[in-house]
């Protein structure tokens, strides 16, 4: 896949308390977010993509997996 990074991007994913996952971004990092999602959506079924504090999200983020099913 091809992804396409705004530049300035911030995603930020976190698990709380109450087990939901808040998923944070500036305007920059939901515009990638959205290419992303884009990218994925033309890739086969069990396509998917990972990202993580050592792969553009923010310190301290839980590991985000993203997949696509039909």
């Amino acid at each position: 896949m091809d992804f396409k990074w705004e530049n300035g991007f911030t995603i930020a994913v976190k698990i709380e308390e109450d087990g939901a996952v808040l998923l944070s971004a500036n305007k920059e990092g939901l515009l990638s977010l959205a290419n992303h999602f884009i990218a994925l959506a033309q890739e086969p079924s069990h396509a998917h993509f990972h990202l993580d504090e050592n792969n553009s999200l923010e310190e301290g983020s839980a590991e985000l997996i993203v997949e696509r099913i039909d």
